[in-house]
């Protein structure tokens, strides 16, 4: 392809970037230069308005259109007999009526029609693999603290979209749509929990727009997109942020740009862990099951009951093997047919969507050359936009007008990836892990204490007790002899220790009961005011960000973290079900006492100990909040000595 061409418009040059197409480039050049001297009467044809490399805001959001569209997909997952649609709604500038094409930001979510209290599965086993009971009931982790839409709206000045992408992007000249994922709201189909129908519904919004799907308005009108330019860019929170990786894992043509925040990569890894059952934190029970019923929020409450029963079968809760069911629900083999520019974000005290997610997908996308931008911050399961607003939208809009129109902005020159520190001070690096990041390797050791050399292998027992002590409890105070844990720590550190990525236990070990898991505790003990998960409204100041309309004034007030000061701090954990210790996809026998080597990881971290804390590791079973709890008493044995952590130790922040 020829070097991109310079243009001029009303303020300086920039450049188009190099991968749009000949055709869409010669539109926005169309778009972007200004209208040439009209002939008297003639009325001046609307364009984007394009400055110092952004586009500006121009377009009156109270003025926009307001569309409605059923968008056909690939997939029948009710079975009907028909494909399923979904409902697209869609906002755009007022003068998409009269020739100016944009392009598109997509939320697609299974939230938009609601949620239903549904029951969870039952975690207190009375023996192995056999529940007693039933769960409690609720709504999912994914569901919780999503922003749900008002009531339905007569003219698009008074469509209230939540969120804030209406109010920025569409006076700078895009469209923004929500999508009803299959089986919720007004479209139709069933929920899958990550599923291929979820994942074609989704997509179908993305053809739709480039003319590859039919769409018909709720009259039953065929309708067309022709005031898109055809590229796209999906992005959301936890589900909604699932599903913009999902998609982009198509390879579907036209997806210029994905925004996934808090988001799953692998469904596996959302439910279980080392071939165990292990909950969203918080949310002890719940399953893809239970989500699909709690999403479950289409008109007809009857037809997609046998697929949800397929999902409780399919899913297995008594083995945790990756299966089928699981790859299908598994975007990471798909990461090299990704041509979407990635801009990843997650909170670094998120336990429902843990880190792994993206630590995972942002190294798939580094050994495909995918381009790749990361945000890693000190909240939980949160928007970072409150957070971090002026710069969060300064990043995020470079990052839309970079491949969604294509104007070199200078996004990819940047460091790839910002990291929020303890102090919420932000630090920018090229890479993640820092560069300079080496593994080093700590024995677990008889007399209790982390050390590079190791000692004299001893063995060292507990009982379990985690059906109803939490992890929290069996921590505390290192130092004592606890029954139900085994604790090992460094001496106070004579300077900062900065971990970058994911630790990784080595333990000869074997058990004697009646629960498979072995848990990883990695744990800073020191006291210290730190953050964790969640966020508070700071109403000092409300903050103006973009256009108002009624109901939705264009501003919000600013968050900042939730700290708590204590002695000390769980900073990432890991679980193993023992009958999983080969592979994650098929258990293997178990004799009860037999001495096994076992290997795992806990999820990734950024995190500094700092100087004269003590890090330390502590080896549990059951893990009240995550795991399956078994009757207590299990007896685990480990060898110490021939034991060990290994952490990913960066350079200092400074270094």
């Amino acid at each position: 392809m020829a070097r991109p061409q310079r243009v001029r418009d009303d303020v300086r040059p920039y450049r188009t970037h190099r991968r749009i197409g000949l055709t869409a480039l010669a539109g926005l050049l169309v778009a972007a230069l200004p209208a040439p001297a009209a002939q008297a009467g003639a009325a001046e044809a609307p364009a984007l308005r394009i400055t110092d490399g952004q586009t500006r805001p121009v377009f009156s959001r109270a003025d926009a259109v307001h569309q409605l569209v059923d968008v056909e997909t690939e997939t029948d997952s009710d079975e009907d007999g028909k494909r399923d649609t979904v409902r697209m709604r869609i906002l755009r500038p007022r003068e998409t009526d009269t020739g100016l094409r944009v392009a598109t930001i997509i939320e697609a979510s299974p939230y938009w029609g609601g949620g239903n209290d549904v029951p969870f599965h039952e975690v207190d086993l009375e023996e192995d693999g056999l529940p007693g009971g039933k769960g409690h009931k609720g709504l999912p982790g994914l569901l919780q603290g999503t922003e749900l839409p008002t009531g339905a709206a007569v003219s698009a000045s008074s469509v209230v979209f939540p969120g804030y992408t209406d109010n920025y992007f569409l006076p700078r000249g895009y469209a923004v749509a929500q999508v009803d994922s299959v089986g919720t709201g007004d479209s139709t189909g069933c929920p899958t929990s990550g599923g291929r129908e979820e994942t074609l519904g989704a997509k179908a919004a993305v053809d739709w727009l480039n003319g590859r799907a039919r769409g018909w308005d709720p009259d039953g009108r065929p309708v067309r997109a022709d005031w898109s330019t055809g590229n796209a860019a999906m992005m959301g929170i936890s589900y909604n942020g699932t599903l913009p990786t999902a998609v982009a894992a198509t390879g579907v043509e036209g997806l210029k740009a994905v925004v996934p925040i808090a988001g799953i990569s692998s469904w596996y890894d959302y439910y279980r862990a080392g071939g165990g059952v292990v909950a969203p934190g918080g949310f002890q029970g719940e399953d893809t099951d239970v989500l699909a019923k709690a999403v479950y929020s289409r008109a007809d409450r009857e037809i997609c009951k046998p697929v949800l029963d397929r999902l409780t079968a399919g899913q297995d809760r008594i083995t945790g093997d990756y299966s089928p069911f699981w790859r299908e629900r598994d975007y990471l083999p798909d990461a090299r047919k990704i041509k979407a520019g990635v801009f990843l974000v997650h909170g670094l005290n998120d336990w429902n969507v843990k880190t792994r997610h993206t630590a995972r997908l942002w190294e798939a996308l580094g050994r495909h050359g995918v381009p790749r931008k990361l945000w890693l911050h000190q909240a939980g399961h949160n928007n970072p936009m409150p957070l971090r607003m002026e710069e969060w939208l300064r990043q995020l809009h470079q990052w839309f007008d970079f491949w969604l129109y294509g104007l070199d902005n200078g996004a990819l020159d940047e460091p790839a990836v910002d990291v929020e520190q303890a102090d919420f001070s932000w630090r920018q690096q090229p890479a993640w892990p820092a560069p300079g990041t080496r593994r080093v390797t700590l024995r677990l050791n008889a007399d209790g204490g982390l050390s590079p050399l190791p000692g004299r292998p001893a063995l060292r027992t507990l009982y379990d007790a985690g059906r109803t002590l939490r992890a929290e409890q069996l921590v505390a105070d290192p130092g004592t002899a606890h029954p139900n844990r085994l604790a090992w720590t460094t001496a106070p550190l004579q300077r900062d220790l900065r971990l970058n990525g994911a630790p990784e236990v080595s333990v000869r070990a074997s058990l004697d009961g009646t629960s498979p898991y072995t848990t990883a505790l990695l744990v800073d003990y020191g006291t210290a005011t730190r953050a964790v998960a969640g966020t508070v409204q700071d109403t000092s100041r409300l903050v103006c960000y973009g256009e108002g309309i009624p109901g939705d004034t264009g501003c919000t007030y600013r968050t900042k973290h939730r700290t708590e000061t204590a002695d000390f701090k769980i900073v990432t954990r890991g679980w193993l079900d023992i009958r999983n210790r080969e592979s994650d996809a098929r258990q293997s026998p178990v004799v009860e006492g037999r001495e096994y080597r076992l290997r795992w990881a806990m999820q990734p971290q950024d995190h500094v100990v700092e100087k004269g804390h003590r890090l330390g590791v502590v080896l549990i079973s059951t893990d009240h909040d995550y795991t399956l709890r078994h009757p207590a008493g299990t007896r685990m044995t480990v060898r110490a000595g021939l034991s060990s952590v290994t952490l990913p130790v960066a350079p200092p922040a400074g270094g």
